[in-house]
């Protein structure tokens, strides 16, 4: 008897700078290790990890945002075993706050120096290098 395996879509996460600070939303309900992170979530069919990432924002956070660049991807999380796409974006309009209380309990805008804080191992490569730039410290 063989077994169908089915993939997992990717993630797709929100880098999101503004006043010198990153936005990190909690999970309702901890996902292992993993309670504060960056707004994420699935990639949708036909969807790309960009579109994904404002896409998940507007749903999580209420807030508008554009895509700027990819920052990384990352074949398995180390925590999730998730497939992971890293999207830099801004903010067009909005503020941050918990727009489905299914998933989220909070948010937080986060100095660079809190980052550990907020999440106690190492973030990936390209996504600290990307906020050491972006953010001050």
């Amino acid at each position: 008897m063989s077994k169908t395996i089915v993939e997992q879509p990717g993630i797709s996460a929100a880098i999101i700078v503004q006043g010198g600070k990153v936005l990190m939303v909690r999970r309702a309900v901890k996902e292992g290790a993993l309670s504060w992170q960056f707004p994420a979530g699935a990639i949708e069919a036909g969807e790309t990890a960009e579109q994904a990432a404002v896409r998940e924002t507007s749903e999580e956070t209420a807030l508008d945002v554009k895509a700027l660049r990819q920052i990384g991807h990352l074949p398995k999380h180390p925590k999730s075993g998730r497939e992971m796409f890293y999207t830099a974006c801004e903010v067009i309009s909005g503020e941050a706050r918990v727009a489905d209380e299914e998933e989220l309990d909070a948010v937080a805008w986060v100095t660079h120096s809190q980052i550990k804080e907020y999440v106690p191992y190492a973030l990936f490569g390209p996504v600290q290098e990307y906020l050491d730039g972006a953010l001050p410290h």
